[in-house]
């Protein structure tokens, strides 16, 4: 018997006897599941599902039954995965993690209904409530936190404040679903309300600044009662009841019993898919949205509002620019020239088309030739822009060419990244080493090398980079099964990462300096950007 069908035949035992862990994501576009073996560096099977969130009432959302028929569909598609490859059914994990976009709002009264649609963290309508909490606080509230949201809706005297019982996130609201519990992993917590490091759990003192808050326009409302607990990873968080098993595989198939390890957010996944849970490690994650995370060594000196306070998904404090606009301007203008090739008779698969036009950007300007490209679909809070307006905006001296074009719609990705990125900076945080992850990676040594050039800094992409946070809340949920003998730290470094192979890309000084006259430009030009919020 061959090497290749004894490896196939073992695997096939291990999936058949729950020797895996399953890991599911719900991006901003995508729902992803990622089996991994006994070996978390292992990636079985792998299946999708793509979803699109909706502008309705003037709110981002996504409905409920969006998050479960992408979910079943997202698990069929990885199901069929593995029969393809090693001709099996699983009917048990060794263990199971949700992860999701982090903050927004999900609200739910005493009898477990939704009281109002999903907002999800892209809504930027939480401004004056943000700012209140920010000053009473005395740290930075970013729109986009649950708490804010809820402080909002007791600000506007909606109507279902009353009635709220319980608020969570997404990932959240389906890991209750699956086991029953109502818990948290702490650094999804940590985009709800702040997180005191030391005790592993909400700032109690911050809590009650809360409650005496909204104490006369909410008579009633406690927020200790309100929220998910709180759980570090490596803490067992729950099992798979039948109810759960059959609205994860209507099949039938699924045995419930399956331990899950804390649901947690895309940021606390991406930091562990990047190995950027310690000390002066960072990582960037782009996608619809794009944000850094810096693993602090020391408290800032004081609240910024461009940077928030968030923490590992062991609890460990973070700094984070986070950044509602990343890719999706640039993919819809891959989408258009993959429509011009299509219609000039030349069909390019989309995998090619981001090729060429990322090959093309290396041929521009360091500064894009003065093109400016801004990718805001959505409010950004960093940029101070309520709405977003995607724009393209040049000089009559400017270089127009696709090269510049492209390069400008490249730097735009990472532009209002780089102006939080600027602030951590002046505080004195220094990186030992930055990671990045998401599809905008996957066509080699463009969007890295750029984004080196805009951070001043070395910056590592590793072979996970497109699996992402599917395989980083794969890799807590194994994680259970170490986590008495190892710190969290201490697992990535020796039983993940030890061999793993990154490849990094130091900043080039033309791209350094270029981008700068890029950013120059750039943050001038918001004045354009707001203007065209008010006029369209």
């Amino acid at each position: 018997m061959s090497d290749t069908q004894n490896t196939t035949d073992a695997t096939r035992a291990a999936i058949l006897d729950g020797r895996t862990s399953l890991g599911i994501e719900f991006g901003s576009t995508r729902i992803k599941a990622c089996l991994v073996g006994e070996d978390p560096t292992q990636v079985l099977a792998v299946g999708s599902h793509e979803w699109e969130n909706e502008f309705v009432d003037r709110r981002w959302t996504y409905s409920l039954d969006a998050v479960w028929t992408g979910l079943q569909a997202a698990y069929a598609d990885l199901v069929a995965d593995v029969r393809r490859h090693y001709d099996a059914q699983p009917e048990t994990f060794g263990a199971i993690g949700v992860s999701a976009m982090m903050h927004g709002y999900l609200a739910f009264d005493a009898d477990d209904e939704l009281l109002v649609p999903f907002r999800t963290w892209r809504n930027t309508s939480t401004g004056p409530a943000a700012a209140e909490l920010s000053e009473r606080f005395g740290l930075n509230i970013p729109l986009r936190w649950s708490i804010a949201h809820l402080h909002q809706a007791v600000l506007d005297e909606e109507a279902h404040v009353p009635r709220v019982a319980f608020v969570t996130t997404l990932a959240g609201y389906v890991h209750w679903k699956l086991t029953g519990r109502k818990v948290l992993g702490v650094g999804d917590a940590s985009g709800m309300f702040p997180i005191d490091s030391a005790m592993t759990g909400y700032d109690a003192r911050l809590v009650e600044v809360f409650d005496a808050l909204v104490a006369d326009r909410a008579p009633g409302l406690d927020l200790t009662e309100l929220l998910p607990e709180v759980l570090p990873a490596g803490a067992p968080a729950g099992e798979l009841t039948a109810d759960g098993a059959a609205l994860l595989d209507p099949s039938g198939a699924l045995r419930p019993g399956v331990v899950l390890c804390p649901p947690e957010g895309d940021a606390g996944t991406g930091m562990v898919a990047t190995n950027s849970v310690a000390p002066r490690t960072g990582n960037v994650s782009a996608g619809t949205s794009i944000f850094a995370m810096v693993v602090l060594e020391r408290a800032l000196s004081h609240a910024h509002h461009e940077l928030d306070l968030v923490t590992t998904p062991a609890g460990d404090p973070v700094a984070m620019v986070h950044c509602n606009n990343g890719a999706s301007e640039l993919a819809a203008w891959a989408g258009l020239f993959a429509r011009f090739a299509a219609a000039s008779g030349n069909d390019v698969d989309s995998d090619a088309v981001f090729e060429v036009l990322f090959r093309e950007a290396l041929e521009g300007d360091a500064d894009a030739g003065g093109v400016l490209a801004y990718n805001q679909l959505a409010g950004e809070p960093i940029a101070g822009l309520e709405e977003g307006r995607p724009m393209v905006v040049r000089t009559p001296d400017s270089r127009l060419t696709l090269a510049n074009f492209m390069r400008a719609q490249l730097y735009g990705v990472y532009g209002t990244l780089a102006l939080g990125m600027r602030v951590l900076a002046s505080e004195g945080v220094e990186l030992d080493r930055m990671f990045a992850h998401g599809g905008i990676f996957r066509t080699a040594g463009v969007a890295q090398r750029f984004l080196a050039g805009a951070l001043d800094a070395p910056v590592a992409v590793g072979e996970t980079a497109s699996e992402g946070g599917a395989w980083g809340i794969a890799v807590l949920a194994s994680y259970l099964r170490s986590a008495g003998e190892l710190d969290l730290g201490a697992y990535l470094e020796q039983r993940v990462f030890a061999d793993a192979a990154f490849e990094t890309v130091e900043p080039d000084p033309s791209d350094v300096a270029g981008f700068a006259a890029f950013l120059d430009r750039y943050r001038d030009g918001l004045a354009a950007e707001a203007a065209a919020v008010h006029a369209i």
